[in-house]
């Protein structure tokens, strides 16, 4: 590797003529510290720092009896900066690196930070260090980054799945993916977290605790509740799991109808309530879940007990007060109720229960002017549940006000104060003195090391011990942090509604000119800045933290002085790189993602006594991240600690709202006590459209005593700004809108890494102010704008250190693209075990795969609606007319609809009609999916409030008679509504008035149930044998079976892509967006009779669609949406919409995403083909690439489809040629290099083969296609069952592989022959094999269920045959 400067030899070689003179000099250059802090490291030193990197994070116990390591550490960061300082900058990439381990072992996250972003900025294949990948999750998970946490922990297993960490990835991805709703990909997280026996931060009762909870919040209730029970009967179970297993329990029992009757249930959640209490008696959450349970059962004064235990055990909050409300009203006691549910409001500002609860009391006094206040103020809750119900009250309370006499309310006598009256009254000392107490000493607390308080198993890990600095708060927050009791009686909602919502216990959304000032200091704080640090020594805790907040929002605010002078003159924006981007380059967040804001928030729904329905703040899948508090878990559901989205994009900007948690709240069971931070804020970048606003900010930098060094640490020392190292980060791309050529080149490192994105992107973003690293500046800064590290060394003796290597992927091997098997075998003879880590079969130089970033220049707006691609075929002969073929293969053609096809080519449609399947097959199986019927190009939430993107069906399975009936049923009740609309519509004068009606109501719901036959099988030529036969008169592009189509060397079926799959509609049905398995093209025929409408969008687009379903909390790949028409033409995505009607094929050509919802009664047939074309090729590659980056099963084995590539075909296309060669090269030296270390770790490898029509094999656990060593437990292989794992896996079950035995299904010599003979042929001889192909794949799949005459008629563009 090349340095970039001063390499760690030579300084150390440097180090020894510097000396005490100079020593002094730069150390009061620096910061006033004394000359031994810069003594350089000794070889012992050099040594015991060599193992020290991020995998250690977590396991170092450096506040209990690591001192000696925490000064080795602190000793190692000062000499690191004092080297970097001395060389200006200029030393290895692996510096920085090692430094951010270091300073992330200090849990100095600002640090650590800076220094990763250097590394990142300096090291172009960065990607190869999992450990660096590893620590920079860390860093962002620490700043509820999740977005990009989760990105660099996916990176980091994606380039070594055998990573010592992994367990530790597995858990925090599958904690983000809770908090992130996104269940499915959690649970699989977990799940390969429990079965890895490497040491984590969690016990492995701890992860199924979290299994558990997600079934629960999931409302699979009885699976949660077996789930948990199972936990209880571990032996030695920890009492605090124990206690919060029993508590979940228990308000399970209390709030879900399906276990049992209402005094059963309110019997069992008692019971396990008090056994809750007995293993953790200082539960305030099982205290408060227990008076619910009491007052629902009528036990007033015990409800009143636990409440008041609930209180004194600190928890006191908004629900407590709120409940406590509500006994007080049922008592008839309305002041002490009026008093209580003012409490709640207090502390949270945005709890709808509360508020209605408090109208419906004024109401009940005969106050409505109060009740109106109170009603608005609900109703402008995020959690308001029945807004339209309270709109419809006020109005009504409205009217009625009016209708009253002029001064009739002034003469009544008040019951209770008004609500301005009662804002100001004092609350109860209880409350105030503890709560003000709690809220201090959260905010003075210091961060504690993960192992020093055990909670769950894990306690304190780093998911932000420390508070967020200063700017991150929001303004309303600043002036007063260590009176919370105080600030909570500030203002009367109703007389500054503004000032309630936007108070530091609620999200608020000031303008974005407010948000991006917002760190800037005023005359009075500055003031404030300069006693505190002049009283530095004598400064309690709480003002200690307020001098840290003050000073790091004082630098920030001096950067951005800075970056206003030097922006333009350091050339921050190449090209129009004023997008923000993360740390992949991916598109900006925008405001909006999981990393973004968490809020603890009440639902605002009413249960019979009053009480919200679920309180806000029990346990969701947002606290449950926080496994480091002193609880874990209370109730499911999507309340609680919750992910809010309020997203505004726009080209050039990006709006992030501040948010906090209530400060007034204490931590639930898992919004804990030191656990998730009290303020989660982001700031706002600069207006990115001037280029002196161009970087984001990172959070909690230290202030800018020493602005040299922090000049270094950001590429700016001297004037060296556009030189050297500088000039290697900002010439990689010069432009951030260069569009990527989509075609493969002729080579196979061009021809794969083309069409892959840069590591390096030069747009930029910012989430929770942690700062991109892919900012085409990086070159310059740090952290975005240039924010400095304060408390660094000035120059001193460069430290010798002697570095370890990082663990990295050995590159690509030193042979062509065209040796000779024995060549590749020889040449991967001693790669050892780093050979195995990756079974990429992209090339090794590339980056992990990431989605492509929209086409430049963007489309105008005139643009968005194109006309899709149509042919219209009058005849056979224009059905099998070859142009036909290749303007649908076209990559710029996304979808091409042929018109008449079944009439064309005589197809007897009537086969696959309803009547016809159910005379065939009636038992037939239908997978059902219920669904709200809803507009095509609309998509409501259940409610009819707010378009969202999520489209949720639950699944159920009926036959094909019975679907049948209810097809029909739903004709003839349509009917009849058209019917009854016909008679009324002859009542109505103004037709556009009932219209707009109707209109309306549709948009609003309620909607109706409909339900839609999925995934039907159509695959055996037994039942189907006429329907089948029927489709061998298409032509041959487009037939399921065909030498031509990739899927048909496949060699075993995969249903629904090379088999046929029916679906059975009713108007409404839909089918979720979604791109095809491993972006294989796709065949459509509308059977009738009624059409379908079509939503498409082409392929180069997908990234723009995967942003948005992530901002939407969405899986792009596994989740159910439906895309907000108005979302993608406000980013300048072309949207085709078309109608197909019966009889009209719809080619959906190569990764297209598309959307499909049918407009009348019709059936449908569907397959996938793939051309054998290079640009099908590359993307099914690049597709198993990223569903192997996203964790998620690629459907089409590619590695076992290459190898039978190779065997049957011959390929004239050079680029085509080079991947399927290069793949096959990949896999051939996987093989050797595992068989080899398999050898001389002395594990028997026993052959097996393969047999005819054997499926290609997935690991059991992380499902990853494993081709030709199939490692299978040795249980499973006595019974003949073969339970496969890959090695990754089996080495995470057994180390040493002692219960696993190694099946090998190819002769290596066999292998070498496939490879050797696969060799380009020229487009002038392929013709001769046409012949051999035809009879290679009737081999392959059994039957020629193809004509010759297809193969020849269209060769076009295919490249082969």
């Amino acid at each position: 590797m090349k340095s970039c400067g001063v390499s760690l030899a030579a300084a150390a070689a440097s180090a020894a003529p510097f000396g005490d003179e100079e020593k002094k000099m730069a150390a009061g250059k620096a910061s006033g510290q004394s000359e031994e802090d810069f003594a350089s490291l000794t070889a012992e030193e050099r040594e015991a720092l060599s193992g020290l990197d991020s995998r250690l994070f977590g396991f170092l116990r450096l506040h209990e009896d690591g001192a000696r390591t925490k000064a080795l550490l602190l000793k190692a960061v000062r000499c690191y900066e004092s080297l970097i300082l001395k060389a200006e900058g200029k030393v290895e990439s692996d510096f920085f690196c090692q430094l951010g381990h270091f300073n992330l072992l200090l849990e100095d996250y600002p640090k650590a930070l800076s220094a990763y972003q250097r590394y990142y900025s300096l090291q172009s294949d960065y990607w190869k260090n999992a450990a660096f990948l590893y620590g920079l999750g860390l860093v962002y998970f620490h700043y509820n980054a999740f977005q990009w946490a989760i990105k660099a922990f996916q990176e980091a297993l994606y380039v070594d799945p055998s990573f010592c960490r992994a367990k530790e990835i597995h858990l925090r991805l599958g904690l983000m993916f809770k908090v992130n709703t996104d269940y499915e990909s959690s649970l699989k997280h977990f799940q390969l977290a429990l079965i890895d026996c490497n040491p984590c931060t969690l016990s492995n009762a701890e992860i199924q605790f979290h299994i558990a909870h997600l079934y629960e919040i999931q409302r699979k209730y009885h699976s949660a509740k077996e789930a948990y029970e199972q936990l209880l009967q571990i032996e030695n179970l920890p009492a605090q799991v124990k206690a919060t297993v029993l508590q979940q329990l228990g308000w399970m029992h209390h709030t879900v109808d399906q276990l049992g009757d209402k005094a059963t249930k309110e019997s069992y959640a008692i019971q396990y309530l008090q056994k809750s209490l007995e293993a953790d008696p200082n539960s305030g959450q099982s205290w408060y879940f227990l008076g619910r349970c009491y007052s629902s059962i009528g036990k007033v004064q015990d409800a009143f007990i636990s409440y008041r235990q609930s209180i004194d055990k600190s928890e006191a909050s908004a629900d407590t007060w709120c409940s406590i409300g509500v006994l007080y009203q049922q008592q008839n006691q309305p002041m002490d109720a009026l008093q209580a549910y003012i409490c709640a409001v207090q502390l949270d500002h945005g709890h709808a229960a509360a508020w209605m609860d408090l109208g419906t009391l004024y109401e009940s006094c005969n106050q409505p002017q109060d009740a109106i206040k109170c009603y608005l103020n609900a109703t402008r809750s995020k959690n308001c549940s029945n807004t339209s119900a309270l709109a419809a009250r006020i109005k009504y309370l409205q009217a009625q006000l009016c209708n009253l006499p002029q001064g009739s309310l002034q003469n009544k006598t008040k019951l209770l104060p008004s609500i301005e009256e009662a804002w100001s009254l004092p609350i109860p000392a209880e409350l105030t003195s503890r709560q003000g107490a709690m809220n201090t000493a959260q905010q003075a607390c210091k961060p504690h090391h993960p192992n020093t308080e055990p909670v769950l198993g894990l306690t304190q890990t780093p998911i932000s011990q420390q508070s967020l600095p200063l700017h991150m708060i929001p303004s309303s927050q600043v002036d007063d942090l260590t009176s919370p009791a105080k600030r909570k009686r500030t203002s009367s909602p109703t007389k500054n509604t503004s000032d309630v919502w936007s108070s530091g216990h609620t999200v608020s959304h000031p303008p974005v000119q407010q948000q991006i000032h917002s760190w800037c200091l005023t005359p009075q704080k500055l003031q404030h800045l300069e006693q505190l640090r002049a009283n530095r020594n004598n400064l309690n805790p709480a003002q200690k933290l307020m001098l840290e907040q003050l000073e790091s929002q004082f630098v920030l605010m001096q950067q951005h002085q800075q970056m206003r002078q030097t922006g333009v003159a350091q050339g921050l924006h190449k090209g129009q790189s004023s997008h923000l981007a993360g740390p992949n380059g991916e598109r900006p967040l925008s405001s909006t993602g999981p990393s973004q804001h968490l809020q603890a928030a009440g639902t605002g729904i009413q249960n019979q006594n009053g009480h919200p329905a679920t309180p806000s703040n029990s346990v969701t899948q947002g606290a449950a991240l926080n496994h480091l508090s002193s609880h874990t878990a209370t109730s499911g559901g999507q309340q609680g600690i919750t992910l809010t989205k309020e997203s505004k994009p726009s080209g050039n900007t990006s709006a992030v709202p501040e948010t906090s948690r209530h400060s007034g709240e204490t931590p639930n069971s898992t919004a804990s006590v030191e656990g998730l931070p009290n303020h989660v804020h982001q700031v706002t970048a600069d207006a990115v459209s001037s280029p002196s606003h161009g970087d984001s900010k990172s959070p909690g930098l230290l202030s800018s005593d020493n602005p040299q060094l922090s000049a270094l640490l950001m590429g700016k020392a001297n004037n060296n700004v556009g030189t050297g190292t500088c000039d290697k980060v900002n010439n990689i791309h010069p432009a951030v809108h260069t569009k990527t050529e989509n075609s493969v080149a002729s080579s196979p490192s061009s021809a794969i890494s083309t069409a892959t994105p840069s590591p390096k992107s030069t747009e930029q973003t910012t989430t929770n102010s942690v700062t991109s690293l892919n900012s085409p500046h990086s070159g310059h800064t740090v952290n975005g704008e240039g924010l400095e590290d304060s408390q660094s060394p000035m120059k001193a003796d460069p430290p010798p250190i002697s570095h370890k290597p990082s663990p990295q992927i050995i590159p690509s091997m030193s042979v062509s693209i065209y040796p000779s098997s024995a060549e590749v075998l020889k040449a991967c003879r001693n790669l050892g075990k780093n050979g195995l880590s990756n079974s990429s079969i992209l090339l090794d130089k590339c980056p992990p795969p990431r989605p492509p970033p929209p086409p430049y220049p963007p489309l105008p707006k005139d643009k968005l609606n194109p006309p899709t691609p149509s042919i219209y075929l009058e005849n056979k002969r224009d059905a099998f007319f070859p142009p036909l073929h290749q303007f649908c293969t076209n990559p710029n053609n996304p979808v091409t609809v042929i018109r008449g096809l079944a009439g064309a080519l005589k197809l007897d449609l009537g086969l696959f009609s309803t009547k016809t399947l159910v005379e065939a097959n009636n038992e037939h199986i239908v997978e059902v999916r219920t669904q709200l019927l809803q507009p095509a190009d609309e998509n409501w939430d259940p409610t009819g409030t707010k378009k969202i993107w999520r489209c949720e069906s639950s699944r159920s399975h009926t036959t094909i008679a019975k679907y049948a009936q209810y097809q029909a049923s739903s004709f003839q009740e349509s009917l009849r509504e058209e019917n009854e609309k016909k008679s009324h519509h002859k009542d109505h004068s103004d037709n556009e008035s009932t219209s707009s009606d109707n209109s309306g109501r549709r948009r609003r719901g309620p909607f109706k149930t409909i339900k839609f036959g999925t995934n039907i099988d159509l695959s055996d030529d037994k039942k189907w044998k006429l329907q089948l036969h029927e489709l061998t008169k298409l032509p041959a592009f487009v037939r399921v079976v065909s030498a031509g189509n990739l899927l048909s060397h496949v060699g075993h079926t995969i249903l629904g892509m090379n088999t046929v799959q029916l679906y059975m509609k009713v108007p409404g049905s839909r089918t979720p967006g979604h791109q095809e398995n491993n972006n294989f093209c796709s065949v459509n025929i509308n059977i009738g009779p009624g059409d379908c409408e079509w939503f498409v969008v082409p392929e180069n687009y997908w990234g723009v669609m995967n942003d948005f379903c992530e901002k939407n909390n969405m899986n792009f790949l596994m989740g159910s949406w439906w895309p907000n028409l108005e979302d993608l033409y406000e980013a300048n995505v072309p949207v085709y919409r078309f109608i197909q009607r019966p009889g009209d094929l719809v080619w959906i050509n190569a990764g297209t995403v598309h959307w499909v919802q049918a407009i009348g009664w019709c059936n449908n047939i569907a397959w996938n083909v793939g051309p054998l074309t290079a640009c099908q090729y590359k993307l099914a590659v690049e597709r198993y690439e990223w569903n192997k980056l996203q964790s998620v099963k690629s459907i089409v084995p590619m590695v076992h489809l290459s190898w039978n590539m190779a065997r049957n075909i011959k390929v004239s296309d050079p680029k085509l040629f080079e991947m399927i060669k290069y793949c096959l090269l990949r896999t051939l030296k996987q093989c050797q290099t595992l068989r080899e270390a398999l050898i001389a770790a002395g594990k028997e490898i026993v052959w097996h083969g393969r047999a005819k029509d054997e499926p290609a094999h997935y690991c059991s656990i992380c499902e990853v296609e494993v081709f030709d060593l199939l490692f299978v437990t040795s249980e499973s292989n006595s019974r003949k069952t073969y339970v496969v794992h890959c090695q990754d896996c089996a080495r995470k079950i057994s180390t040493n592989l002692e219960n696993f035995v190694v099946l090998e299904q190819y002769k290596m010599e066999d292998l070498m022959q496939v490879y050797d003979q696969f060799t380009l042929v020229s487009q002038i001889n392929t013709w001769v094999h046409k012949y051999v192909i035809c009879k290679a794949a009737v081999d392959c799949l059994g039957t020629p269920l193809y004509e010759y005459r297809g193969l020849s008629d269209s060769n076009g563009g295919m490249g082969c045959v």
